[in-house]
């Protein structure tokens, strides 16, 4: 069965909240979704996975220091990694504050890994985020963003 990594950093609840309804996203397409805090994460647990979705608030516009330093070390594995489904998500405290950045920094990363990454014409185009508290909507496309990444994985994989 193909798996889906969803990892994320959250100090306040809110992107925990959006990484549990990824996760359940990953699952509507029958794909095993592994959930981990990024503190309980390793850069070998990449390697186990088809797919790998990184959520983290927005610090500067930028994701945490955590989510960048779990992604720093995994270098050592760069271009293990290579074919993989990645995606992104990010919440933050204000209207502006820099989410689509820190989508577009966590992408970036997973790019050089050379992982596939899939945008939708719907809504939220690089992945999804929220501003404070996670609504329905936001949770809505949160959960779309976990059936799009796993969706893929089952077409690559299977």
């Amino acid at each position: 069965m193909s798996k889906v990594l969803v990892v994320y950093y959250s100090r306040t609840g809110n992107t925990e909240k959006m990484a549990r309804e990824v996760a359940h996203g990953v699952e509507d397409e029958h794909v095993e979704a592994i959930l981990k805090r990024v503190e309980d994460t390793t850069p070998e647990d990449f390697l186990k996975v088809d797919g790998i979705i990184v959520g983290s608030p927005t610090y500067f516009g930028l994701p945490s220091q955590e989510i960048v330093g779990l992604l720093d070390e995994s270098v050592k594995y760069y271009g293990k990694l290579e074919g993989k489904v990645g995606g992104a998500f990010s919440t933050s405290g204000i209207l502006g504050g820099g989410n689509e950045t820190t989508v577009m920094g966590i992408i970036q990363m997973l790019l050089i890994h050379g992982m596939i990454i899939q945008g939708t014409a719907k809504g939220a185009h690089y992945g999804a985020v929220s501003v404070g508290k996670p609504g329905h909507e936001e949770l809505k496309v949160a959960r779309e963003l976990g059936k799009r990444v796993a969706s893929l994985v089952k077409k690559l994989f299977t």
